[in-house]
């Protein structure tokens, strides 16, 4: 269905508007719709009116096809077409499209009449529906005033309710507060905690009390301090000079932590004193370094900022405890192995000069640990002539074991100038240790020379094999099999073993800590040894056995971090004056 009216006048605008009306309400449009229709409609043709021209309306029905309707509802579409000059002048068409539940093939609208009176009455009825809306506008006034009144009312209980959630949004904001200073606390706390755990495994990794005077400036500087001084007393006692601030003299003489301020510090368990006259314009924070008898030292520190956290002093005052312990434990180590590598020392013999034999021997302290003292060797002449080689390995480190390797070196001697053979000093060595001191033990290889003898005897507890060099470059592994450990407890009988001893030979007397390493094991270090012993010419060894024993121990150590001791004894035999 398509309609269409020309308007050019008032009379054919008020004909058009009724007839859409009556259309609109003949294709069931809902009453708000129709309202809405004839009142959009109505302003447009006013203001076509107002621009002159012919105009032109046309509704027509059809299929929905504009957004937001239903596919397959049927619509009432109204088109204002502007008129020729209106169109030339750019003004576009008005449309609008409304929905039409009841749409019907065709509708007559009817004849509108043209006396103005008609034409009113007309218009009156086609506006029936603005009427109906308006009423129901009307309705809807009042249930307006109502709900205003329940809005009012809910609007003051919402009032009340803000309040209350103001107040709970101010408690929450302190709770919130308190508990984010209870993490920040608490965070600060267990950061304290780490930086003094991994501080502490820093400090006592070291041996040195120098490293570790070294260390303590680089963990404190810049987070928890501006500058760190150490200051160690000497062994003697003395205290700091007239070099040091005053706080660090008084913190020397009285134990405790002082604090040299224009304005006292408040830190825990720490004296106030007034400002240090060599560091007026800063902070100073001496903490003494305790031990049991007197401080080793005083430490002064000046804050990273204008003045320490009181949780932060208390935290430096520990670490400086435990850096003391670090410190006294280093000093105490260093004492006892310098000890224990003095009498080491002393106790290793001099080395014989019989015809046609040369020795050369060289004896190495750990550089890590206190591993040092349970090596040995000595070799001595017997009373029908012959020469005793050995070299010993005690089990155990330090004073005690140096201690006893004296004792077995003492022992050997005494039990040599009786006679017997390498076995059977070996046996008499394992019966006096394992009843002088059943919890300690000890391993040892002895080689007996005699000058009417083309033989080399030899026997070994223990104890890693020795190496042979023959005159032609050869190279043997006298690897016969050796007795246990000396002292272990079991009764043995330690057998003797002979190799043939031409002139030119050399025979290489060692200790493990020249040939294992943790990672390889000892054979390797066992064949490196005979390569480095056959590298050598006949006139090398006749010439220079000191310079071969340096040069088979700089290859055999160059990839050792000597966390043992190391012992060599070469035996060349030169021939018979």
């Amino acid at each position: 269905m398509t309609r269409t009216w020309q308007i050019s006048d008032v009379t054919e605008a008020a004909r058009a508007r009724i007839a859409t009306a009556r259309l609109a309400a003949a294709y069931g449009v809902p009453p708000v719709e129709r309202a809405r229709l004839t009142a959009s409609l109505g302003a447009q043709l006013r203001s076509c009116l107002t621009k002159g021209g012919t105009w032109r309306l046309t509704l027509e029905t059809g299929t929905a096809s504009r957004a937001g309707a239903r596919a397959g509802e049927e619509v009432l579409h109204a088109v204002v077409t502007p008129s020729p000059e209106a169109a030339a002048a750019g003004q576009p068409p008005w449309r609008v499209t409304v929905p039409c539940p009841e749409a019907v093939a065709d509708v007559g609208v009817g004849a509108v009449a043209d006396d103005p009176a008609e034409l009113a009455q007309a218009l009156l009825g086609a506006d029936e529906d603005t009427t109906l809306v308006l009423e129901r506008l009307a309705e809807q006034e009042g249930l307006v005033d109502f709900h205003r009144e329940e809005l009012q009312q809910t609007n003051q209980g919402v009032v009340a309710l803000h309040a209350e959630l103001d107040a709970a949004g101010r408690a929450q904001r302190e709770a919130f507060a308190a508990e984010r200073k209870a993490r920040t606390e608490a965070e600060n706390a267990r950061r304290r905690l780490t930086f003094l755990a991994d501080a502490s495994a820093v400090l006592t990794a070291s041996l040195d009390h120098h490293e570790i005077v070294r260390r303590l400036p680089e963990l404190l500087v810049p987070e928890y301090a501006a500058s760190v001084d150490v200051w160690l007393f000497d062994q003697d006692g003395d205290r700091p000079g007239p070099a040091h601030a005053a706080a660090a003299v008084v913190a020397a003489r009285t134990g405790r932590p002082q604090y040299a301020a224009a304005h006292p510090g408040g830190l825990p368990g720490v004296d106030d004193l007034p400002p240090s006259a060599l560091a007026p314009d800063r902070p100073l924070l001496c903490i003494p370094l305790p031990t049991r008898q007197a401080p080793l030292g005083v430490v002064t520190l000046s804050p990273p900022g204008e003045r320490w956290d009181p949780d932060d002093a208390v935290m430096l005052v520990e670490l400086t405890r435990r850096a003391s312990i670090a410190i006294d434990h280093a000093q105490r180590y260093q004492h006892n192995r310098d000890i224990a590598e003095t009498l080491q020392r002393a106790l290793l013999t001099e080395l014989p000069a019989p015809p046609g034999l040369t020795l050369a021997a060289r004896y190495l302290p750990a550089t890590h640990g206190l591993n040092i003292g349970g090596d040995w060797y000595d070799a001595f002449r017997q009373p029908d002539g012959g020469v005793i080689a050995v070299v010993g390995d005690v089990t155990g480190h330090g004073l005690r074991a140096a201690v006893m390797m004296s004792q077995l070196r003492t022992a050997l001697r005494a039990y040599a100038v009786d006679g017997g053979s390498p076995g059977q000093l070996l046996t008499r060595l394992h019966t006096f240790l394992h009843h002088l001191q059943p919890d300690l033990f000890a391993t040892a290889v002895i080689a007996r020379f005699h000058p009417d003898d083309p033989t080399m005897t030899w026997a070994a507890a223990g104890h890693p094999p020795p190496v042979l060099r023959t005159p032609d470059g050869g190279v043997l592994t006298l690897d016969a099999k050796p007795g246990a450990m000396l002292g272990i407890p079991l009764r043995q009988e330690i057998a003797d073993h002979t190799v043939p001893m031409a002139p030119g030979s050399t025979l290489a007397l060692y200790t493990d800590g020249l040939v294992e390493r943790r990672a390889r094991g000892i054979d390797p270090g066992i064949a490196r040894l005979a390569d480095a012993l056959g590298s050598f010419g006949p006139a090398e060894l006749d010439a220079d056995l000191e310079g071969s024993a340096d040069g088979i121990l700089r290859p055999m150590l160059s990839d050792s971090e000597r966390d043992d001791d190391v012992c060599l004894l070469l035996c060349h035999l030169s021939g018979t004056d």
